[in-house]
């Protein structure tokens, strides 16, 4: 029976990934480099971001990570304005079945934290985890057997959400079932191929056969 739910964040609970590549054009565009040619790097954890980026010097590369974290405290992700509005009323649906929650992101522990106090939904996650806090990134599976243990549940006791290829086979490769979502009407070419399953909005969370048997509560 499955008692737990695990979310990805960037680019499933809020729309993140258009920000951060802006705002990396614009910090680099500022430090008069160009990023005209720079990949999709969704998914990605900041070592893996900044050795895409400047594949071929590392010590420009720490100049620039140091640089672009300086950046980043004048240039604020604006959570409450790219949320996925359907947020606080799943997870409340979500926990009013029962089930516990938890959100296992590659951004920092500041962010984490920022985004659930934006959505207001503090209270009602049971554990999270940034891949910061983790020896090994994403698609390494480590950010959510921590996660599963945080929640107390196995593998087969919980699902998790996501969007990258990355997160896809990181929660895979700890042994969970993968839905993968993808909305509709965003341009996102993430290979979501080794997913269980799809969803395209995040209320679909709710009609997931196994969640939708936990209990029959419908906020929607």
């Amino acid at each position: 029976m499955i008692r737990g739910v695990i979310f990805d964040m960037d680019g499933v609970l809020v729309d993140t990934e258009p920000f951060y590549h802006q705002r990396r054009k614009d910090y680099l565009a500022s430090m008069g480099l160009s990023a005209e040619t720079m990949t999709d790097l969704t998914g990605s954890n900041e070592k893996a971001i900044w050795e895409a980026l400047v594949p071929n010097d590392p010590i420009l590369r720490e100049e620039l990570k140091e640089g672009y974290r300086v950046y980043q405290v004048g240039h604020p992700v604006p959570f409450a304005s790219l949320l996925d509005p359907d947020v606080p009323a799943v997870f409340d649906a979500l926990r009013g079945r029962g089930l516990r929650l938890a959100i296992a992101s590659s951004s920092d522990r500041a962010c984490i934290e920022a985004l659930m106090d934006a959505a207001g939904i503090t209270g009602l996650v049971d554990y999270s985890i940034s891949g910061e806090e983790c020896a090994a990134h994403k698609p390494d599976p480590e950010i959510y057997r921590r996660a599963l243990d945080g929640l107390g549940l196995r593998a087969d006791q919980a699902i998790a959400v996501e969007d990258s290829a990355t997160g896809i086979a990181a929660a895979g490769n700890a042994g969970l079932t993968v839905y993968a979502y993808a909305p509709k009407g965003l341009d996102r070419r993430q290979d979501q191929s080794a997913a269980d399953g799809h969803i395209a909005t995040l209320r679909e969370v709710l009609q997931i056969p196994a969640l939708a048997a936990s209990c029959s509560v419908e906020l929607f």
